[in-house]
């Protein structure tokens, strides 16, 4: 792979990156506006990152700050599924791609299952602090 397609690549990442981690705000009707506070306010918590669960202070923050992380962690390992897939399905009898799609088709889904364990792991130990558990 060139230099150049591995730039369009990784600024491709970058952009949906950006775009499923900066929140919006859809300006309408107060009900809309409700429904939309309703839904959206558990993703971007109106008091700050530590705000959104049950521990505050420092143990909040670390809690909210990984379980952030491990939500952008699996968009990417789920863009690379569809990148390895495609390059799977896009090889047309070329050995050498099919093979790399299929190794990144592989590696993302165990990255996928790596993300949810951890996630599954962080939440209960932060119920377990909080004393919830």
């Amino acid at each position: 792979m060139g230099q150049k397609t591995l730039k369009k690549i990784w600024g491709f990442v970058i952009a949906l990156g950006a775009f499923l981690i900066l929140p919006f705000t859809a300006f309408g009707q107060n009900r809309i506006q409700t429904g939309l506070d309703n839904s959206v306010g558990t993703l971007f918590p109106r008091y700050g990152i530590a705000g959104s669960t049950s521990l505050t202070g420092p143990n909040g923050l670390i809690f909210n700050v990984v379980d952030t992380l491990l939500m952008v962690a699996g968009a990417i390992a789920v863009l690379f599924l569809i990148v390895g897939g495609f390059w799977y399905i896009t090889s047309a009898g070329n050995e050498e791609q099919a093979e790399k799609g299929k190794t990144a088709v592989v590696n993302a889904i165990i990255g996928v299952i790596i993300i949810v364990l951890s996630y599954v792991i962080i939440n209960v130990v932060a119920n377990f602090v909080a004393g919830g558990g």
